[in-house]
């Protein structure tokens, strides 16, 4: 596998072929996955890590996943599974779960107690799990950090290299978004662990240059830091013929300008300078907006808002009927909080691209975001409704980017280049 120099990090390369895919999968006898999200949940790092299990299987490798029951983005456990010890095989995987501490509003310390009840709960089970099968690799997800030491030690006993997928850095966005709060004494007791949770992987892939750069500024070797984007199916998600049956449905006329959010509905999503722009825009009867998806601020938003008639809120919609779902939309909406704008290119991004439709991003200029998607989306600054509800009004006169500029910025998120340059990644001995 090549790998490419990329702003002080490497960066893998995109890998194609098949015969590159069977032999990086080759070279994985067994695999213990370790992390607090899995499928089938199917919004944020649950999807990804699931679907890095499941492609590891099919290529042969035997793979044990320790995790818990699937909660997130409600953060309540799905009702055909319970919170508690479990094991089955999941699409080729051998899936242990693991319960830990949950509540309806996951705010304040709570987002500190659930990783850590997990990390609790899993250690004598990944331990174990590791000791007994002696894995070539221990593939670790963050969220959360807080496991990985019993992880790194059983793999130490074992002679298991170790691998840490980033998908967020939980230290930095928990006190961004004021889910932790403190002096600093507090910010440097997690930075201390933070900095020696992470020294002791073999190897850490993340998903973004800037993550990347704040991972190596934590003390870990650029050399051993690789980025694979988080990938999108473009076989799965792909612009429609003609109009999508969810406008029907949903009652939206031909005319109507759909503004679209989907997705976790929480602290970093900043979801209230979106609806804050349709408080703006209530005037304007042919702007419609949609919020579709579950998470902790997802009530209070619905009640804050409720005056809204230019507003509806849906759940998360079925994932056979996703693509139709995307393509309702005339415009999608990526709204963050200012605190967490840098330091991921957001999941859903993909999806987005995919659809073809237009875009309105709040990110900062010379962040990461704003400078992968360029001219292609329309950019306001983080917290102004004033300016995401002007944006909104102009895209609906004046689209921005077409959609085949959009496809090709989606390609560069492929899930076969993704999958296999992930894989390749983990199946390496340097």
């Amino acid at each position: 596998m090549t790998e490419l120099v990329h702003p002080g990090v490497l960066e893998a390369a995109p890998v194609q072929t098949a015969a590159k895919t069977a032999e990086a999968v080759g070279r994985l006898k067994c695999v213990v996955v370790y992390g607090m999200n899995f499928a089938p949940e199917m919004a944020g790092v649950g999807r990804y890590t699931g679907e890095i299990a499941e492609y590891m299987a099919e290529g042969g490798a035997r793979v044990v996943a320790v995790t818990t029951p699937p909660h997130y983005p409600g953060w309540r456990v799905r009702n055909d599974f319970a919170n508690r010890y479990s094991a089955g095989e999941e699409g080729g995987v051998r899936v242990i779960r693991v319960p830990l501490m949950l509540r309806e509003k996951m705010g304040g310390i709570w987002r500190l107690l659930a990783p850590l009840s997990f990390a609790v709960a899993s250690a004598p089970v990944v331990i174990w799990q590791i000791l007994r099968w002696r894995p070539q690799v221990v593939f670790c997800v963050e969220p959360t950090l807080f496991a990985a030491p019993a992880a790194q030690f059983a793999a130490w006993l074992s002679g298991s290299r170790t691998v840490l997928h980033v998908q967020d850095l939980e230290v930095d966005a928990a006190f961004a978004v004021g889910h932790l709060k403190g002096g600093a004494w507090l910010r440097k007791l997690g930075f201390v662990f933070e900095r020696f949770a992470l020294g002791r992987f073999g190897r850490i892939v993340t998903i973004s240059s800037r993550m990347a750069e704040k991972i190596a500024s934590k003390g870990v070797r650029p050399e051993r830091i690789s980025i694979v984007r988080n990938w999108v199916d473009l076989s799965y998600i792909f612009p429609l013929k003609g109009e999508s049956p969810y406008r029907a449905e949903l009652g939206y006329q031909p005319d109507h300008f759909v503004v679209l959010y989907s997705g976790n509905i929480g602290a970093k999503q900043g979801l209230n300078i979106l609806l804050d722009a349709a408080d703006r825009l209530q005037h304007e009867p042919r702007l419609k907006f949609v919020v579709a998806g579950e998470g902790p601020a997802k009530s209070e938003l619905m009640q804050r808002y409720a005056h809204l008639a230019n507003v509806r809120f849906l759940p998360f919609q079925p994932y056979e009927r996703l693509n139709e779902f995307l393509s309702m939309a005339d415009l999608h909406a990526l709204p963050q909080e200012k605190g967490a704008a840098d330091l991921v290119l957001p999941s859903k991004l993909g999806g987005m691209l995919a659809s073809g439709k237009q875009i309105v991003v709040t990110a900062d200029p010379g962040t990461e975001l704003a400078d992968f998607l360029g001219d292609l989306a329309y950019m306001t600054p983080p917290g102004d409704g004033t300016a995401l509800a002007e944006a909104i009004v102009r895209a609906s006169i004046e689209p921005k980017g077409t959609t085949e500029e959009r496809l090709d910025l989606a390609r560069k998120l492929s899930r076969t280049d993704g999958l296999v340059s992930l894989v390749n990644l983990v199946a390496s001995r340097n």
